[in-house]
Order: C-alpha cells, then sequence, then structure tokens
C-alpha cells in the first residue's frame, strides 16, 4: 500500500522539472537554442532520420508547431530537410555536424548544472534516482512511440 503521507509524484516531479528548465534557459539562450529547438536536436540523437511527423511524435510536440523550430535549426545549417524518396510530399530531417555539435555543448553544459544539484544526494541515492528516472522516461519514450 502507498504511504499516503507523501507528495503525489506530480506534486514533486513538477516543480523540479520547472526548476530544471530554468537552469537550462541561459544554458540554451547562451548558444542560440530554444527549448523546443533544443529537444528536436536531442530527438534527433535516438533516430538520425526522421520525418517531420515522426520526429514531432517523438519529441511530444505539435507537428504543425514544429514546422518554426525546425526551419530556424535549418536556417542556422543545424539540421537538414530533404524530400522522402519514397514520398516527395514528405521531408526527412537529419541533425548536422554543427547541429550535433551545439547540441552536445549544451548538455554537457546542461548536466554539468544538473550535477551540483545531484550532488545534494549521497552517491548511492543519486545513482538510484538516474536509473530510476531513466527507466520512467525510457516506459514514457516507448508508450509515446506507440
Amino acid at each position: 500500500m502507498p504511504d499516503v503521507r507523501r507528495p503525489d509524484l506530480a506534486a514533486m516531479i513538477a516543480p523540479l522539472g520547472r526548476a530544471l528548465m530554468n537552469a537550462e534557459l541561459p544554458i540554451l539562450r547562451r548558444h542560440g537554442l530554444t527549448m523546443w529547438g533544443y529537444a528536436v536536436l536531442l530527438g534527433l540523437d535516438a533516430e538520425p532520420v526522421y520525418t517531420q511527423a515522426a520526429l514531432a511524435k517523438a519529441i511530444g510536440a505539435d507537428k504543425t508547431r514544429v514546422i518554426g523550430v525546425l526551419d530556424e535549426l535549418q536556417r542556422g545549417d543545424l539540421i537538414e530537410r530533404r524530400p522522402d524518396p519514397a514520398d516527395r510530399r514528405v521531408n526527412l530531417i537529419s541533425i548536422t555536424e554543427a547541429g550535433r555539435t551545439l547540441r552536445d555543448r549544451a548538455q554537457r553544459e546542461i548536466q554539468d548544472r544538473e550535477e551540483a544539484l545531484l550532488a545534494t544526494l549521497p552517491e548511492a541515492d543519486r545513482a538510484v534516482f538516474v536509473r530510476a528516472l531513466q527507466a520512467l522516461y525510457n516506459k514514457t519514450l516507448a508508450e509515446r512511440v506507440e
């Protein structure tokens, strides 16, 4: 039986998520990225080439809303869009070397900042927390793709 004295998971995770996103924003701005732009670049790591609709679904974005984000990333030479040879009405999206470099640099800085927060936990708890969060993330991601 769950311990009803603890707050609901969403009540604990939502403020943590907001705090983490607020900590990311100055880093992303310094690199000329929006939160959605960063999400696209991270999404292109899981799959090297996506259709626009598949990428939007994978990152949890509306496929029409992501168009402006893709336009901006393409102008910055961070992604490429090319017609799908199997269906010329569909564009295939892939990350460029410049996009990969920028994404990796931003991610390193973000994770360095996260390490400062994680350092408040004992090392053993930190490892368990990150593993558990990764497992929940993977489960949620798999359900989104289905």
